[in-house]
C-alpha cells in the first residue's frame, strides 16, 4: 500500500482539469509576474477569511518578516514567541535584529500558553506572536487582552490553521490570521491551501498597514520607481495565484476531509493510555494540518521504525524546541529552560493526514500502531 504523510498526486488528479487550465491560461497570457490572477486571488481570499486586506507574497517566511517590518520594529525589541513551532517563526526575529524571547506551550494542546505569554512580558517588549500550530487556534481572546493590556501587537502566525474558526466568548467568531494586527500563513505544497511551489500572504483590516505590507513587498515603491521606504521584493507569481485560486473553493471539503481522517483515528486509538491523541480546544474548530500523537512511557523513535518497517511515513514535528537550537544558543536559554516544549519534543509523532486518504489506508495505519502497542505489552 503506497502510504504517504501528503498525497499532492492525487490531490491534483481530482482537480486536474481546473489546474491544468488556470496554468495554461497564464502561461497564454504571458503574465507571469503580477498578472490578474494575483490580486483576483487576494480578493476571493480576503472575501473567505472575511478580512478587509489580503497581501499575497512569495513564502510564509516572508510574511513574517514583512508583518514585522511594516510594524516598525527595530533591533533590540523584544519579541514572544513559543519555543515549540517551527524555526521560520523565531528566525525572521533574529534577521531583524529583534529579540525572540522563548515561551512554553500547553501541555494538551502544544498551542502557546497566555500565562507563559504575560510573564515574559518586559519594557522592551513589542509583539507577540501566537502560532496555531498543527491546525486550530490558539487562545486569542486571553491573548488580544494581553495585548491591549500591555500595548503589544499580534502577529498570528497561520502557516497551518487556514480556515480555522475561532469563537470568542461573546459568540462572534473569526478566521484564524484574522483577529492580530497582521495574520501570516505560507501556501507550501503540503499545506492545507498549498500551491506548486512557494507562496505566502497576509492578513489585516488596517488600510494603512496593508498599503504598508504592499509597498514594502515591492521594494518599497507605490509607484513604480519611486522608493519610498526601503522594502524587498517577495511576490507570489502569477502561476501559484491561478493555482491557489482553483484550490480555495475546495478548502473547506478539505478541512472535512482531515477532519474524518482524525476522527477514525480518535476512535481507533483514543483508548490507549501510551498514546494520546490531539486535543481539540473549545475556542477553535481544527483543520488538522497534522495528526499528532504523544507517545506516553515508550521510545516514540521505536513506533517511528515499525511503521516505516510497515511502509507508514511518520514525522516528528518537532525534534528539538527553538531554544536549544545551536542557532539560538545566543539568547541565553538552556536545556530545562521550558519543560513542556522539551518534553514534547521528546514524545509527538505525527501520523499521515490528507484530504486523499481512503478509509482502507487509515485501517492499515492503525492496525500496525495497535499491532506495535500490543506487542511492546502497552495499553
Amino acid at each position: 500500500m503506497n502510504i504517504q504523510m501528503v498525497d499532492l498526486k492525487g490531490q491534483y488528479h481530482a482537480i486536474k482539469s481546473e489546474i491544468d487550465t488556470a496554468i495554461n491560461d497564464v502561461i497564454e497570457s504571458s503574465a507571469f509576474i503580477n498578472g490578474p490572477a494575483v490580486s483576483q486571488f487576494a480578493k476571493e481570499l480576503a472575501a473567505y477569511n472575511k478580512v478587509a486586506y489580503v497581501v499575497p507574497c512569495a513564502n510564509g517566511t516572508d510574511a513574517l518578516q514583512l508583518a514585522m517590518m511594516a510594524l516598525d520594529l527595530v533591533p533590540g525589541d523584544e519579541v514572544i514567541v513559543p519555543s515549540f513551532t517551527y524555526v521560520a517563526t523565531a528566525e525572521v526575529i533574529a534577521l531583524l535584529g529583534l529579540t525572540p524571547v522563548f515561551v512554553d506551550v500547553n501541555p494538551s494542546d502544544f498551542l502557546v500558553s497566555p500565562t507563559k505569554i504575560k510573564e515574559s512580558i518586559t519594557p522592551k517588549t513589542k509583539a507577540i506572536v501566537p502560532v496555531h500550530l498543527f491546525g486550530q487556534c490558539a487562545d486569542m481572546e486571553s491573548i488580544m487582552a494581553i495585548a491591549r493590556e500591555h500595548g503589544l501587537y499580534v502577529i498570528e502566525d497561520t502557516a497551518q490553521a487556514i480556515g480555522a474558526v475561532y469563537t470568542f466568548k461573546d459568540g462572534t467568531t473569526k478566521k484564524a490570521g484574522t483577529m492580530g494586527d497582521i495574520g501570516t500563513t505560507s501556501f507550501f505544497p503540503s499545506k492545507n491551501l498549498g500551491c506548486y511551489g512557494d507562496g505566502g500572504a497576509m492578513f489585516t483590516n488596517d488600510e494603512q498597514l496593508a498599503t504598508r505590507l504592499k509597498m514594502i513587498a515591492n521594494h518599497g515603491q507605490r509607484v513604480k520607481y519611486y522608493h519610498d521606504i526601503i522594502g524587498v521584493n517577495s511576490r507570489l507569481d502569477t502561476v501559484q495565484a491561478a493555482i491557489l485560486r482553483v484550490k480555495l473553493p475546495h478548502l473547506d471539503q478539505y478541512s472535512a476531509n482531515r477532519n474524518r481522517s482524525a476522527e477514525y483515528y480518535d476512535k481507533a486509538l483514543g483508548h490507549y493510555k501510551s498514546i494520546v491523541t490531539p486535543v481539540r480546544v473549545e475556542s477553535s474548530t481544527h483543520v488538522f494540518h497534522q495528526y499528532t500523537l504523544k507517545c506516553i512511557g515508550f521510545d516514540r523513535e521505536e513506533l517511528k521504525a515499525f511503521l516505516q518497517q510497515k511502509s507508514i511515513p511518520s514525522m516528528v514535528y518537532y525534534p528539538v524546541p527553538l531554544h536549544l537550537q545551536k542557532g539560538y544558543a545566543q539568547y541565553g536559554f538552556a536545556t530545562g529552560s521550558f519543560p513542556v516544549s522539551e518534553q514534547l519534543a521528546d514524545q509527538v509523532l505525527s501520523l499521515p493526514i490528507h484530504t486523499e486518504q481512503t478509509e482502507e489506508e487509515l485501517s492499515y495505519i492503525v492496525e500496525n500502531v495497535k499491532d506495535f502497542l500490543h506487542t511492546k505489552g502497552l495499553n
